[in-house]
């Protein structure tokens, strides 16, 4: 029994029926060899991946709480034109 309990797809469908409960906003998405449960809360973005072999991937996105304008919008054509290592050059954090 406890092997259904735990299995990937339980664990899925029960953090759904949670987020239902709750009236919290995602979105389904099949990405490299799992299942992506795009969440949405106030100032923050969710990535929870759900994998065959019952292993759970979780990275958040939190907003810093600065709204801005659409001057901003052309950051998303630049960024998304860079490389992984441009990126990394650009944004990385200095050591300390």
């Amino acid at each position: 029994m406890d092997a259904v309990v735990d299995s990937p797809l339980t664990k899925l469908l029960a953090f759904l029926d949670k987020l239902d409960e709750h009236k919290i906003w995602y979105h389904l998405e099949h990405i490299r060899e799992s299942v992506m449960v795009l969440v949405a809360i106030p100032g923050q973005r969710w990535e929870v991946e759900f994998f065959a072999d019952g292993h759970v991937e979780v990275e958040r996105f939190i907003s810093p709480g600065k709204i801005e304008d659409e001057d901003v919008l052309s950051e998303i054509i630049v960024i998304g034109g860079l490389t992984d290592n441009e990126l990394s050059e650009k944004y990385r954090t200095p050591n300390t």
